[in-house]
């Protein structure tokens, strides 16, 4: 496969062709802190934006998009908890837990897209070092169970898209290494 580069335009322009029109539902770049938006009166349509003009940012934040239900698309931000940075071990164990199914997904449209994947804990300026490791083993472990199951329409729609777009091969078990695969 040939190097590619990556720009968020690209994304966004194989994304709004996916969904735009399907789900009413835009991918926006950002200036700051990712958000999602349901319609409203400022737009007629639902709003992912990510973060800075950053591919992978769109990327994760797709993710969470294709894990809400479609009640939780009607809520800002999905109504989901979010703890920012500086967690406790406590708290940096349920954001873990409930970052396993997007940070698959997201690995999944890396692989699609031929871009680089990197497993984030999030948590720089907490009181606790995640295990890092360990986190990507979990993280990889539903990947394989993704790949196993299948995955629902929207991501495998996008996957789909995302191949068409970098001309890159079906997804397939050996294309996901864990870091501690790489030292092994």
């Amino acid at each position: 496969m040939s190097v590619q580069t990556h720009h968020y335009q690209q994304l966004i322009d194989v994304f709004n062709g996916c969904f735009a029109t399907t789900q009413n539902t835009r991918l926006v770049k950002g200036d700051d802190e990712p958000l999602y938006l349901p319609a409203d009166d400022a737009a007629p349509y639902h709003r992912i934006i990510f973060a800075h003009g950053y591919y992978a940012s769109a990327l994760h934040e797709i993710a969470h998009w294709c894990i809400a239900g479609a009640r939780r698309r009607l809520l800002v931000d999905f109504g989901y908890w979010y703890c920012p940075d500086g967690r406790d071990a406590d708290t940096q164990a349920r954001f873990e837990r409930a970052e396993i199914k997007p940070q698959a997904l997201e690995w999944m449209f890396c692989v699609a897209a031929g871009f680089p994947f990197n497993v984030s804990c999030d948590n720089l300026s907490g009181e606790c070092e995640p295990d890092r490791i360990l986190f990507q083993r979990q993280v990889h472990a539903q990947v394989m169970l993704n790949l196993e199951n299948g995955v629902g329409p929207r991501p495998a729609t996008l996957i789909q898209a995302l191949h068409r777009f970098y001309a890159t091969p079906p997804l397939a078990r050996d294309q996901f290494l864990c870091l501690s695969d790489l030292n092994e």
